[in-house]
Parts: C-alpha cells; structure tokens; sequence
C-alpha cells in the first residue's frame, strides 16, 4: 500500500480544503483518472491518480483542511508486491507547479519515503530534509553557501547550508548522523519553503542501499514481465534506475545543457551519473559541433559587436537587496516622511576621542566616533521618549518602548543590513563601542543572527563614510525616525567676535514619522543630542 503525498499547488500554499472524494474506498481506479477535488485560496483543483491501482484508504473527509507534503490517500498500485504502508510521493515526475517535487522525483518511485517533521525518509535509510517554516510568514530562500558536498559525512546539528531570509542568515543543521547523498539546490538559488533542501543516508541501518538493484527494482516496481513485454519492461525499469542515480543538481545541469541523461554512461557507485560524466557528454556533443560552430564563428562576432550598442543583461533581484527594495516600498508607502537638517561642530569630540583610544585599544577595542553619537541619542531619547515609539497600521495605538535599541545600517557582504545594539540606555560608551564591533564584523562577513536585525527602535545611517554630505534617509520600517551623519568637513565659521576660523563640521540629516512627530518635537530633540555631541563633557557627566 501507496500513499500519495499532496503536491505542491503553487503560489505559497501550504493547505487547502477537501471539497469531495471522487472516489470511494476499494474502487478500482486507472492512471490520471481524477481521486479528489480540492480548493486553494486561488482556484479550485482535481488531483489525478498517478498510477493504476485500488484505493484503500481516504485521509481525510470533505470539508477538512489538507496539509501540503502530507498523505492524501493510499492505494495498491496495480501489478506491484504490496509491503506494509509506506509512504512514496508519487507526484514527484508529475506535478508541475512546483520545484520542490523535481528534487524529491530523485528519490525514486523505488524507494519508499515518509514525511515526518521536515524530513522524508525511506526503508534503506536515505532520508531528504525537507525545508521547513523558518518564521515570520518567509516563503522562501536564497541559498548562499554549502557547508558541506555531496558525500561527506556528517554528524547531527551540523551545519549543512546557509540560507538567506528577508531578515537574517540562517544556518541548517543536519539531524542526524550520515552520509550527504544530494544537494537539491545550487549556491544562489532560490529554495522554497517545504521543499527538497539535501538527501542523506543515515547513519546505522540495517542492510543499508542508496539504490535498489536491478532485481530488487524490478520486484518492487513491476510485474513479471511475460516475453512478450520483457523488452519493453526492462527499457522502462532501466530509465527509471537510471534517473535514480542522478543526483538533482546533477539533473539541473543536465537540463541546462539540453542532456539526455538516459543517453549517459555513469560512472559513479552502481552507474550513479556524476558531474563529471556530464562534462564528458558535453565534450562529445561539442565536438559534433565543433564544424558547424566554427563557420558561423566570424559572422556571430561580427553581430555581437554590431549589437553590443544598446544591449541590455536582466539580473534577479534577491536575498538582501530583494528584502531592502521591498521594505523601503513599504516605508515610503506607508509613513509620511519630513526630514529636519543641521550641522554639528565635532572639534570637542575629536578631541576627546583622541584622549580615549588609546585605552580603548589597550583592551582590543577600536574607537570610533559611532559610539558617542549612540550614546548621545540613548540619553536624547530619555527626554523625548515619542522618538522611541512606534505606531501601529491604522494609527490607533503608540507603542512606547523602554529599550533604546539603536541600528547601524552596515554595508555588509550580503548587501545593506541594519543590526541593532540592545538596550543602549544601560550601556557605557566602551561597552557600545565593542558591540559595534562585533556587529559590523558579523554583517561585513555575512553571519548576522536574526535577533540582531530585528527589534530596532531607532536607527543611524552613516553617509559620511562613503562621502555623501547630505540625504535624506529612509525610515526602517515600523520605527520612527532615522538620521543621516554626513562627512566631516574643514569649513569656515563665523565666532562670536565676527572672526573667522576653521571648524569641522558635519551635516545631519533627520526623517520623522510624521503621524506621530511633529517638527518642533523634531528640533528639540536634534538640538539636545548636538547638545551632548558638542560638548562632550555634558554627556560624560550624566553618564550611568
């Protein structure tokens, strides 16, 4: 007995409503003959047998809420030893709405695989992870790194791949011990959310095999042939071991170099077609190219040059620079921005800096200006605590928050992030000045945890040290304001006596949310903190 896995229906969806059985317990049904009709939040969809066979046993009944990657029904296929329940996605060769059925197809109508807690698992052991839930609605990612290549061993909880969400990057880990059989997707691309992520063979099983033999295969997968379709049923079993043994990235090449792979000797454990094999095929294609190739050569330079004026390259916008795009959208559309500008005289605090970091250094912290203007805010925010709260969608409620979590927006490996210091308000500047640290080295190398890139309250943008002089930013979404620190510049200032002298100055630009921020607040609060960076001292004194 068979169970059928629900397929992925597309767009995101992760359940959908059993609408009628089109069949009952015990009918005979035949290969495409529709089983059950289902209701997504899009349209209404029938499910198709994938094989011939008997149905015995409905999952749910009409009305009740099916689970995507969960059994449907179970069904004796026809001409096939029936073994205890087990579980095969039968959809995976068929069902085209979904990527994640292409990887988990590799698993083969051979080896019996069951979905329990993310992970699919067979009777040989060879288990696939499936992708599960990461949080906050994230319905898919982009796979930045592989910790780890096609059969190396590995222990559980390690690390087996890097994923980038809209918020963070997040590390995989392996459940258990064993064996990586197949990676299902390739560095940059874009992997769903409940679908294929890797294969592995655990550790421990009895009587391990990746694959079936060939006898094993035709026992389990198809009638004795009669002499009259033992040819024909050998070449059938024979594609079918052959796509088992390719691994999926192995059958994306294939696919992109336009190789049939039923056509392609591998030579892997027991034929199991590698890379290499294909580089092999690919040769041997080229070289019956290579004639025809070589006459058009000259005339297609000639074009690609003739052409090369006005030509245009399409590039996927994803990971980072997709979340950023969509959040900025987001920002602009739904807080009305005003932005308030000044300039800060920075003299005193050049000074002081250059009095401290020396001992800032002795204890393995490099001092910069950041700190002090995430110092000066934190103790600005005290009395103008309406800077430091947020409001909700239809503008109802404010939410005044306690911590002055403060973001540095960091021009990071995977593009711009903004992590934030917790709680700044019980942090001294040597204590700030050492997280800082940590957190711009985390997001220049890629490795920013979730929780430091959520919960902001407050955010610092520093132009100046790219060269901009004046902006005007864009508030991070769901605070309040933001503010933009320009370059610091030698330029002349008039002093109290009308004389002229050299000053360094810095530009701020400040955006407020202008529901809940007027400008006068704006003003005030802009002027105690240049308060406490022009005179340094002041801040120091209050300092707890």
């Amino acid at each position: 007995m068979k169970d059928f896995i629900l397929p992925d229906i597309g767009e995101g969806i992760v359940e959908c409503e059993l609408l009628e059985w089109l069949v009952s317990e015990g009918d005979i049904i035949v290969e495409d003959q529709p089983v059950a009709e289902v209701m997504t939040d899009k349209a209404t969809v029938q499910i198709p047998a994938m094989y011939s066979g008997t149905v015995r046993k409905l999952y749910y009944q009409a009305g009740e809420i099916a689970q995507v990657h969960k059994p449907l029904f179970a069904m004796d296929i026809e001409g096939q030893e029936n073994s205890p329940s087990t579980d095969v996605q039968e959809h995976a060769s068929n069902t085209e709405h979904s990527d994640a059925d292409d990887h988990v197809s590799t698993l083969g109508a051979n080896q019996s695989t069951n979905t329990t807690s993310g992970v699919t698992a067979n009777d040989s052991n060879l288990e696939t992870f499936i992708l599960p839930d990461i949080g906050e609605g994230i319905v898919e990612c982009e796979l930045v790194k592989w910790l780890v290549g096609e059969g190396e061993e590995v222990i559980e909880d390690q690390p087996v791949v890097e994923v980038m969400t809209d918020k963070a990057l997040v590390e995989i880990p392996a459940k258990h011990n064993g064996t990586i059989v197949s990676l299902c997707y390739q560095q940059g691309d874009i992997a769903k959310v409940h679908s294929a992520l890797f294969t592995m063979q655990v550790e421990g099983a009895q009587g391990q095999q990746q694959t079936p033999s060939k006898d094993t295969a035709q026992k389990v997968t198809a009638p004795e042939p009669t002499s009259q379709t033992q040819g024909s049923t050998s070449a059938n079993l024979a594609t079918v071991n052959h796509k088992v043994l390719a691994s999926p990235a192995v059958r994306r090449v294939a696919r992109e170099q336009d190789i049939d792979l039923s056509k392609v000797q591998g030579t892997g454990d027991k034929g199991r077609i590698l890379k290499c094999d294909l580089t092999q095929q690919r040769n041997e294609k080229s070289a019956d190219n290579t004639k025809a190739h070589s006459e058009t050569h000259n005339t297609t330079q000639r074009n690609l040059q003739r052409n090369s004026q006005g030509a245009t390259r399409v590039e996927r916008i994803s990971g980072i620079k997709a979340a950023m795009a969509k959040q900025m959208v987001h920002s602009v559309a739904t807080i009305p921005h005003f932005t308030v500008s000044e300039e800060i005289q920075m003299d005193a605090l050049i000074a002081l800096r250059a009095h401290l970091k020396d001992d800032f250094a002795e204890q393995g912290v490099k001092l910069s200006f950041m700190p002090f203007f995430i110092k000066a805010l934190s103790m600005a925010l005290k009395a103008f605590p309406i800077i430091n709260s947020q409001v909700n969608a239809d503008c109802t409620e404010l939410t005044y928050f306690n911590d002055h979590n403060i973001g540095m927006a960091v021009d990071g490996k995977l593009g711009l992030m903004v992590p934030n210091i917790k709680g700044v308000q019980d942090m001294s500047i040597f204590d700030i000045a050492k997280r800082a640290a940590e957190l711009i080295e985390q997001a220049r190398e890629g490795r920013l945890k979730t929780q430091d890139l959520t919960g902001g309250t407050i955010s610092i943008s520093n132009i100046g040290v790219l060269g901009g002089t004046v902006a005007t930013p864009v508030i991070n979404h769901p605070e309040a304001a933001i503010v933009a620190l320009g370059k610091m510049q030698r330029l002349p200032r008039f002093d109290e006596n009308d004389n002229v002298h050299a000053v360094n100055i810095m530009h701020v630009s400040w955006s407020g949310d202008h529901r809940i921020i007027d400008g006068a607040t704006m003003v005030k609060f802009n002027n105690l903190w240049k308060s406490y960076i022009e005179q340094p001292m002041k801040m120091l004194s209050t300092l707890r």
